[in-house]
């Protein structure tokens, strides 16, 4: 069997792209379909010989300013000729889910969200923007919507990430979905037999919508103890921020490794998560070194933490909401509500080896219904 997996595209390794690494997994001779590749990035995760890119990747610059060419993806995507393959999965939160396929091919796409800037974010990335970029988005956003809705129509078999998407998939598209969640490895991340130490964990990427700002103000105001990990375009804001705590020891460790970010992970008190994500792949890591997490609550947090078992949440992004999230996660810290097997446990059920034995009874479900309606275009006279 000849199988094709589409991305949006390769520059950075994130929970996204764990998503079609385990897909290679699965089906390791298939070929990649992306838009731009960064070789130097991703070369280790994806091999080059795997790879066929869009006729974007031949613009100076294109795995930089790749974002820069909304109106034309659909168009690039669409001319991927996938004419020679007998199964077409597709990984996307853009517009990867949009190739063309045979009607006897079935096309499974896992969605990590509809587009977030051409729907319920539009008005947020707007007011975020520079003039210029809003004068094109007026211009190019309807036409992208249409393309995205219709587009939607081509999947045979839709995959969401969470129900959080699930419900996202239905508002913008009207298609019903499976539920899938992302595989979290956590074979590899165990507790470490040992009580916690006296400090609060962030790990993510610095950018406005993670709110890690939020974290810092909360653990400065109650003069906690917080490790910071990751780097990003708002490093500068987030250091000149934790120093406006005097005496607050607020620590920032820059990009770790692997091994690193599980050693904070399992000794911290727990992890603080703030950002409204689709799923969060943190979060269960977390769960999976036995360590409870403080997250706000909407988004796919609601889905991976058990209020007052695994974690507890927050109602609203803001310090004062986090503020008494954390005084209470201590209250039942204290009266020892969190078991590091248990947490553990439950983020099992969020491993690798449930992601792929789900995902190949689904695209075997796809290919029998792609078989029937074969024979039955052939049975008709």
């Amino acid at each position: 069997m000849k199988v094709a997996i589409v991305h949006d595209w390769l520059v950075t390794f994130g929970g996204a792209e764990r998503v079609v690494q385990r897909m290679c997994t699965i089906y390791p001779e298939a070929d990649i379909y992306t838009l731009v590749y960064d070789e130097k990035k991703m070369n280790r995760f994806f091999p080059k010989k795997k790879i066929h890119t869009s006729w974007i990747q031949r613009i100076p610059f294109a795995t930089r300013l790749y974002t820069k060419l909304l109106k034309y993806m659909p168009g690039a995507f669409e001319s991927f000729d996938l004419s020679g393959y007998d199964l077409v999965l597709a990984s996307s939160s853009c517009c990867a889910k949009g190739v063309i396929t045979a009607p006897n091919v079935p096309l499974v796409a896992y969605i990590h969200s509809p587009m977030r800037y051409a729907w319920d974010l539009y008005f947020d990335y707007r007011n975020r923007s520079s003039k210029l970029t809003q004068f094109f988005m007026a211009r190019w956003m309807p036409n992208i919507r249409e393309w995205d809705y219709i587009s939607s129509q081509r999947i045979d078999t839709v995959l969401a990430n969470s129900a959080y998407i699930a419900r996202r998939i239905y508002k913008f598209w009207k298609r019903e979905s499976t539920v899938l969640y992302p595989p979290v490895d956590t074979e590899r991340l165990k507790p470490n037999g040992l009580p916690a130490q006296d400090f609060y964990v962030v790990f993510s990427r610095f950018v406005p919508y993670k709110r890690i700002d939020l974290a810092i103000s909360a653990c400065g105001t109650l003069n906690r103890k917080l490790v910071v990990i990751g780097a990003g375009s708002q490093e500068k804001e987030l250091k000149a921020l934790a120093s406006s705590f005097k005496g607050a020891q607020i620590i920032f460790t820059g990009r770790i490794s692997d091994e690193a970010v599980q050693d904070y992970l399992q000794r911290c008190r727990a992890l603080i998560f703030c950002a409204e994500e689709d799923f969060g792949i943190i979060p269960v890591e977390a769960q999976a070194c036995g360590r409870p997490v403080v997250a706000f609550g909407k988004g796919g947090a609601k889905e991976t933490v058990l209020e007052g078992k695994t974690g507890v949440f927050f109602d609203a992004q803001t310090p004062e909401s986090l503020t008494q999230a954390l005084l209470r996660f201590e209250e039942l810290e204290a009266s020892k509500a969190f078991d590091a097997t248990a947490i553990a446990a439950h983020a099992g059920t969020f491993s690798t080896t449930r992601f792929d034995s789900a995902f190949k009874r689904i695209v075997s479900e796809a290919m029998h219904h792609a078989d029937i309606g074969r024979t039955a275009r052939e049975d008709t006279p």
